[in-house]
């Protein structure tokens, strides 16, 4: 008996072992490839936003220059959405945001829109819908030029009552056989138009400890 104890307790020790070096290795790991992981994603985000405002138009590093913002009015979501801030010599060029249309035909469709500090549009990107595919889907730049259209862009062109789809006697067009993704998103990227415009100087305030 004493020595099937004493296995035992050598194959439990034995196991312990094996058990704090994986969980040392797993710690060593994570330690070395958390800043690479997180540099991918920031990388990746700002080609992301390179798509809308070309990077020698800021010197800023754009994905450390960012606020929240909770205002669901203009968002279109009640969850904090991230501006991003770009800048050249100190001074504001552009904000980026992720704000979402909630009232897509198939669910909330959300966006990727840049806006300069003249307040006309940089662009408009769609990250993420489930709008129908053949139909709603030709929001995706990489189904049709639709969503092209915004660049340039702002609340006085055209006038903000235009701001809708040519079916309810606005200035954009609606996508064929599809009306009410278009009319969702032209009504998104507007109310955040509406929302930088109100808010612009907030938003582009310098961030603490951000120069």
């Amino acid at each position: 008996m004493k020595k099937i104890a004493r296995s035992m307790g050598i194959a439990a020790l034995i196991l312990t072992g094996f058990a704090v070096v994986g969980t040392g290795l797993v710690a060593v790991t994570y330690s070395g490839t958390k800043n690479i992981i997180a540099e991918a994603q920031r990388t990746a985000l700002e080609a992301s936003l390179n798509q809308l405002v070309p990077a020698d138009r800021y010197d800023n590093r754009v994905t450390e220059d960012r606020i929240e913002a909770v205002a669901p009015e203009w968002l279109g979501t009640d969850q904090p959405v991230t501006i991003y801030r770009a800048r050249k010599n100190g001074q504001p060029v552009a904000l980026f945001a992720t704000p979402t249309a909630p009232d897509g035909y198939s669910g909330p469709i959300q966006l990727l829109i840049g806006v300069y500090a003249d307040g006309t549009l940089a662009g408009v990107r769609v990250l993420a819908h489930k709008e129908t595919p053949g139909l709603g889907d030709g929001i995706e730049a990489r189904r049709s030029p639709w969503i092209l259209a915004f660049t340039g862009k702002s609340l006085t062109d055209p006038p903000q009552e235009q701001w809708k789809v040519k079916r309810d006697g606005g200035a954009f067009d609606q996508l064929t056989g599809a009306t009410i993704t278009p009319r969702a998103v032209v009504k998104a990227v507007r109310r955040f138009l509406e929302y930088v415009q109100k808010h612009q100087e907030q938003l582009f305030a310098p961030a603490a400890g951000v120069k």
